[in-house]
């Protein structure tokens, strides 16, 4: 069975470190020490309640401890964090194995993607080795066995088939996708789309709106496909209109709570707070923005989200910006 070291312990990376352990994996997961103190002293984690670890899965502080003799290596962070983290990954001996990242995102101000800034920051000798999965998955649904479907992908396809092989089970079911690309843009776009839903149920304007917005957000992100040079038929998989269903609808996201908490009168700040976990979304609509302004592509329900996030502009103020727009063939 395969040693694998795992990079954060947040809802989502204890998830999966839980999913892997339970396939008889060794699992060795880097968290900080609070995490590991509650987990020690309640047998569960802090945001999944009655879920607890399995045998063969540990915790430490020690990032060294965590990358020994791994055979695989998970990262579960965020995409805020995730250079800092693999820059000291590189300064402990970064393991030479398959890495598979999990969070989803694009860098400010550089405009990479998640796997892109891994290869940046530990050499293109490990391009081969890093992968990802994404698609459609809750957390708290994913961790008590409920049935979900995702992708994963690869520059090598010997290493996305690998990663199809041990995060397989009978209920977490896994397609493969070449198009690394595509399959990290659409699970980063979704989470800004899924804020603008959030706010667009927030201020009760109804499915036929928050229809629009989807479909619409869709659209967005098939155009910063082709800035990135993305397969646009990824998107109308798991990777993207299966991660946006999901995301822009279910209670459970975190992006779609956010953006519903701010319509019903919170700050972004206090939404958070009220969140208590990292809103991706919120990161990732600087980056986009960024993106679409130096290729010259609108994006105007990224720019929406943008200005409520960032520059406190009430939402229906925003929705009355969006609705005052000159409508143009439609162009898909």
């Amino acid at each position: 069975m395969y040693k694998i070291g795992y990079l954060g312990a947040g809802a989502w990376g204890y998830c999966l470190a839980v999913l892997l352990a339970n396939k008889g994996y060794e699992v060795t997961a880097w968290t900080v020490e609070e995490t590991i103190q509650y987990l020690r002293e309640h047998n569960e984690h802090p945001k999944l309640k009655g879920v607890p670890p399995p045998p063969t899965l540990s915790f430490t502080s020690d990032l060294k401890e965590a990358l020994k003799d791994k055979e695989l290596l998970v990262e579960g962070v965020t995409s805020a964090g995730l250079r800092e983290v693999f820059q000291k990954v590189k300064q402990a001996g970064a393991p030479s194995c398959p890495i598979v990242l999990t969070s989803k995102g694009i860098e400010q101000n550089t405009g990479l993607f998640l796997s892109e800034v891994v290869v940046e920051v530990l050499g293109e000798s490990f391009r081969s080795q890093v992968g990802c999965l994404s698609g459609p998955s809750m957390a708290e649904e994913v961790a008590r066995g409920k049935p979900a479907s995702v992708v994963c992908s690869s520059y090598d396809p010997a290493v996305m088939l690998f990663i199809h092989e041990v995060f397989s089970t009978p209920t977490f079911r896994i397609y493969p996708n070449p198009d690394i690309n595509g399959v990290e843009l659409g699970g980063a776009m979704k989470n800004i789309i899924a804020i603008a839903c959030g706010a667009c149920d927030g201020l009760r304007y109804g499915d036929s709106a928050k229809a629009a917005l989807m479909t619409r957000g869709l659209h967005e992100i098939r155009k910063l496909a082709v800035v990135k040079g993305c397969k646009p038929d990824t998107l109308n998989g798991l990777a993207g209109m299966g991660d946006l269903c999901v995301t822009c609808f279910s209670a459970l996201s975190r992006n779609y709570r956010f953006g519903k908490l701010i319509a019903e009168g919170l700050l972004p700040e206090e939404a958070k707070a009220r969140i208590g976990m990292v809103v991706e979304g919120t990161y990732t609509c600087l980056s986009a923005r960024q993106l679409g302004k130096k290729a010259g592509v609108e994006l105007p329900i990224t720019e929406a989200v943008y200005r409520v996030v960032y520059e406190g502009l009430n939402p229906k103020e925003v929705v009355k910006l969006l609705l005052q727009r000159v409508t143009k063939e439609e162009g898909l």
